[in-house]
């Protein structure tokens, strides 16, 4: 069996790890420049913290799913090789 696993540059890394900076930067700084009030702000603030925690949180649990069915999926093919392999000694 193949591992087929990806490796990501260090480089993606750095480029995902900016784009994040720069993205939650400019949020904070919309949010502090919004003519509005110091409670409205704070509601912002508080939904955009909330949306980032979800998001990574959503992420990881797809990809937790995804290994796991990976992994299940080996187990039953190591499974149905060592049921063959007795059924073709049986013989």
């Amino acid at each position: 069996m193949q591992d087929t696993t990806l490796k990501q540059s260090s480089s993606w890394h750095l480029f995902t790890l900016v784009a994040f900076i720069i993205s939650a930067g400019m949020m904070a700084g919309g949010i502090y420049f919004l003519e509005a009030s110091f409670s409205a702000k704070g509601f912002y603030a508080m939904a955009s913290i909330m949306l980032v925690h979800t998001s990574i949180t959503l992420t990881k649990t797809l990809r937790d799913k995804e290994e796991a069915e990976k992994f299940h999926n080996r187990i039953e093919e190591a499974k149905t090789e060592k049921l063959l392999m007795d059924i073709g000694t049986a013989e």
